[in-house]
């Protein structure tokens, strides 16, 4: 019986949503996605103070013509908000509507495009994907730690 309560413990413990993005280690690091002729990099600095800082930058390796800078900290509804801000624009906040040991989604509807962003760990792989929020027109990156 006491395996059973401790078993139910540790499941609703890891399965409580994160309240900061300390939680969110997995995601730091400098990664990259490279192949035909274009480059895509995202960096995100380690978790402190229960907010994760990033930034972002793509397009043809020898010039790379988009940037972003992002944000994951606590929102207002309790849970996490993914801030973005494309290329200097102003920011967009998205709401964490899914999260695990090692993936989150954000979501905003009233969003244009993305509606969905999602991040997961796929072994020694940072994935990252936008989407609308029915995942239609999904835009996937497969980063590799930089070495």
């Amino acid at each position: 019986m006491r395996l059973l309560t401790g078993l139910a413990m540790m499941l609703m413990a890891s399965s409580a949503p994160a309240r900061d993005a300390n939680d969110l280690g997995w995601m730091a690091g400098d990664w990259v996605e490279a192949g035909g002729g274009r480059l895509s990099e995202e960096s995100w600095l380690p978790p402190r103070a229960g907010r994760l800082i990033g930034m972002s930058r793509s397009g043809k390796a020898a010039a790379p013509g988009q940037f972003e800078f992002m944000r994951i900290e606590a929102g207002l509804n309790g849970g996490l908000d993914f801030i973005a801000q494309p290329n200097g624009a102003r920011p967009s906040a998205f709401h964490m509507s899914e999260q695990s040991a090692a993936s989150i989604t954000f979501t905003n509807p009233a969003h244009d495009y993305p509606q969905r962003i999602r991040y997961w760990r796929d072994g020694a792989l940072l994935m990252a994907e936008v989407s609308l929020k029915d995942g239609s027109r999904a835009q996937r990156w497969r980063y590799q730690r930089r070495q």
